[in-house]
């Protein structure tokens, strides 16, 4: 909120960026015209263990950023040194072998910087020779200095960019203490360059930054081999698979009661997945629903509140639906954003505006507008209807069956009011399904961008809409909110469908076919793991993607077998690369080919020689997606990567380093661990059989105190309570999982090295 204003024209059209480890991996939606922008995004980033930093930027689309960043402290990248003390006492000199560095920022016009160092010791000054156009400088050079004594004085290490015309830019530093080096005798290795922290703060000018609401989470996991979690998830399906028991307290009630509102998502996207996985996500939502309608409810509140049931099933459709999500949507979805009707019925918001032609112009009444906006969301309304209508046979099987016991469940449970079934089912299919991602497109993947302010209002309208049908009682909404009465008929027609659409969806006659394939594992995700058109550049090499499409538009697809490329998506493949054969996919420079949204895809040709594509993308959120699908595909690869170059070789040298040896190895490190997680990920059952494990192991005080709060008063009063109290079988075996687990973890851990040994000798 509050962001400044970098025009004149008293707004802004902020986005963000994220970066780890000064590389851009997320790029948010642009909220247009605004100084306090909502994004509502979230994103989950698999790291590599030994990265440094997350950084944040809010950035505006027609100016560099929304505020002048100090250079000072914008640094990135690191040194390669080797720092010794030679000599003996009396004579002794400080040595510093400068080696080169790795990921500079970039200063000049050109997208790259003329990288210096500077050695600053006891007074003294040394510098290093300059690197032209280089963010990955190789200098190789030996600097010495006479030791003070005593060993008081750091030395300070900068790396700045020299200038022909003006003051130098700062880059970076590295300081070391030599105390603590001639206790080591030598220090050699990659240091990160960090900014100069003695200049004074600009407090007054950081003031008029406005501020941004983050949620960060860090999730430092040590995924044990799969082995070890089977005790773990056989005990969780044994308990699926035995049901509610009248008079006992069920393991999935204690860790519903036990789980915070905060964790309650992410505990419950675990367990479908696991269960998705396992085959018995349907058993395991259905004693969810069992368990849930237990309790003491009503009929026209069920599934409304935010119960593990509710998180569960609302995270199951998200997993296991989005391509029936965007199968329905997306055509009605996209009309709106291209059509950018005004729609609005409430006479508090109307905007009376001008209409006639050839001159002759009058003032719309606010009736002539109302009028017009109810057309226009009946038409959206009625045409997304129709598209929900016929999606029954659609719908993915193991859905439909998840509803289908739904409705069964309900109806049993209160069968004087035949009208919850079809309400239950409603509340998540449209309430917690299909009207968030009509309200938030981009959420969903939907569309890239965030909605401007007019389509924003009538994506609003259409989910509200939606959500009275789901209700099932339209007249209610028009209560609430009088100047809905005009779509009050289409709302009643629209309610009508809904409920013929939920007895097909739900219907055994269409199912039959399906018993059998409900309750199997989910299978492997789709065949297409990613595709679109790609513009090949032209570099310097024989394989197959080189010689066939250089300089031209390729339509890309990525399978779980290979990276195939043809003239267009339906038109015969001109070649392809096996997953086997793709050694790295990372970034390019932007001094490379004058665009930041270039990746080169590192594989093994047939020949045996090892060859580079590179592959543009529309913008820097689709570069980020690619690379995280071939680093997930390829990333069981043990041929894969560690260094790599991400310039470009052109004539004799790299254009990142200016290394002559074309094969020689890379100048900076490979970031194939680094992805971002989406929805379609395949299942990994061992991942999240470890994040429940996690969960769990915080939560075994709480599961003893709860098991005794819901046993029986009698029970209660009468039985013990101490840590030997007898606890029943599934939470005592729950328990003992744990336990070996915890053992598994210690084990696995890296052996502490050993205390330094401090021996005394008298003479």
């Amino acid at each position: 909120r509050a962001v400044p204003c970098p025009s004149s024209t008293g707004s802004s059209d902020p986005y963000c960026i994220v970066k780890i480890d000064d590389e851009a991996i997320i790029r948010t939606a642009t909220v247009w015209k605004t100084l306090s922008p909502f994004w509502g995004e979230e994103y989950e980033v698999q790291l590599q263990p030994g990265f440094h930093s997350i950084s944040i930027y809010v950035m505006d689309e027609d100016a560099l950023s929304l505020s002048e960043v100090d250079p000072d402290e914008e640094v990135q990248g690191e040194i390669h040194l080797r720092v010794e003390v030679l000599g003996s006492q009396g004579s002794r000199r400080l040595r510093c072998s400068v080696l080169e560095a790795r990921d500079l920022a970039r200063k000049d016009r050109n997208g790259a910087s003329d990288p210096f160092v500077r050695l600053r010791y006891n007074g003294k000054t040394q510098e290093s020779t300059v690197v032209k156009k280089s963010c990955y400088p190789r200098w190789n050079e030996t600097f010495e200095f006479e030791l003070a004594e005593p060993a008081g004085e750091k030395l300070c290490v900068e790396v700045w960019d020299w200038d022909l015309v003006g003051r130098n830019d700062f880059l970076g530093k590295v300081v070391f203490s030599i105390q603590g080096l001639e206790a080591a005798g030598q220090e050699e290795g990659w240091f990160r360059l960090w900014p100069d922290k003695s200049k004074p703060a600009e407090d007054g000018r950081r003031g008029s930054l406005g501020s941004l609401q983050l949620q960060v989470k860090l999730r430092d996991e040590t995924v044990l081999p799969s082995h070890c979690y089977q005790p773990l998830v056989q005990l969780l399906c044994q308990e699926v698979k035995s049901g509610r028991q009248d008079g006992q307290v069920h393991l999935v009630t204690l860790l519903d009661e036990t789980t915070t509102a905060e964790c309650r998502q992410e505990v419950a996207i675990n367990l479908v997945k696991l269960f998705l996985g396992q085959g018995l996500v349907k058993e395991f939502l259905d004693l969810l629903f069992e368990l849930e309608l237990a309790k003491p409810c009503e009929p026209n509140t069920l599934f409304r509140s935010n119960s593990l049931a509710s998180k569960s099933m609302e995270s199951f459709l998200k997993v296991t639906g989005m391509p029936y999500l965007h199968f329905v949507l997306g055509p009605t979805i996209t009309r709106v954003f291209e059509e950018k009707k005004y729609v609005e019925l409430d006479p508090g918001k109307v905007e009376i505006k001008d209409v006639g032609c050839s001159g002759l112009h009058r003032v719309q009444t606010e009736g002539e507008v109302i009028e017009q906006g109810r057309q226009h969301l009946q038409s959206y309304l009625g045409e997304l209807l129709d598209a929900i209508v016929r999606s029954a046979p659609a719908c993915p099987p193991v859905i439909r069956a998840a509803f289908r016991q739904l409705f069964q469940r309900v109806g049993e449970r209160f069968p004087q009011h035949q009208h919850a079934k079809f309400v239950a089912v409603t509340s998540f299919l449209c309430l917690r399904f299909f009207s968030p991602a009509v309200m938030t497109p981009k959420l969903f993947q939907l569309r890239d961008a965030h909605a401007d302010a007019r389509t924003s209002r009538t994506l609003l309208l259409l989910a509200k809409a939606i959500q009275l049908v789901g209700n099932m009682e339209p007249a209610a909404g028009r209560a609430k909110e009088t100047w809905l009465s005009p779509l009050l008929p289409a709302l009643q027609q629209g309610t009508a469908r809904m409920r013929d659409f939920i007895t097909r969806l739900v219907g055994t006659e269409e199912g039959k076919g399906e018993e059998e394939g409900e309750g199997r594992p989910l299978g492997p995700p789709p065949a297409v793991v990613k595709e679109g058109l790609l513009l090949v550049h032209k570099t310097r090499g024989k394989g197959p993607l080189l010689a066939a499409a250089a300089g031209k538009k390729l339509h890309f697809c990525l399978t779980g077998e290979s990276l195939s490329f043809g003239k267009s998506p339906g038109a015969e493949r001109i070649g392809a690369i096996a997953l086997g054969d793709i050694l790295a996919a990372e970034k390019v420079e932007e001094k490379s080919f004058g665009s930041s949204h270039v990746m080169q895809v590192v594989y093994m040709a047939a020949g045996g020689q090892q060859e580079t594509a590179y592959l543009q993308c529309k913008c820097v959120s689709e570069l980020n997606q690619w690379l995280s699908a071939l680093r997930k595909v390829c990333g069981n690869n043990p041929r894969v990567l560690r260094s790599y170059h991400p310039g470009v070789f052109r004539g004799d040298k790299w254009s990142c380093c200016h290394q002559r040896d074309r094969t020689g190895l890379g100048c900076d490190r490979t970031r194939h661990g680094v992805t971002l997680q989406d929805w379609s990920d395949p299942l990994d059952p061992t991942v999240e059989a470890q994040r429940l494990f996690q969960h769990l192991q915080g939560l075994r005080g709480s599961l003893r105190e709860k098991y005794w709060e819901l046993l029986e008063p009698e029970d209660a009063q009468n039985g013990p309570r101490g840590e030997d109290a007898a606890l029943p079988e599934g939470l005592s075996r729950l328990f003992a999982v744990l336990g070996d687990l915890e053992s598994c973890h210690r084990r696995a851990q890296p052996p502490e090295p050993p205390a330094p040994a401090l021996l005394q000798l008298q003479t």
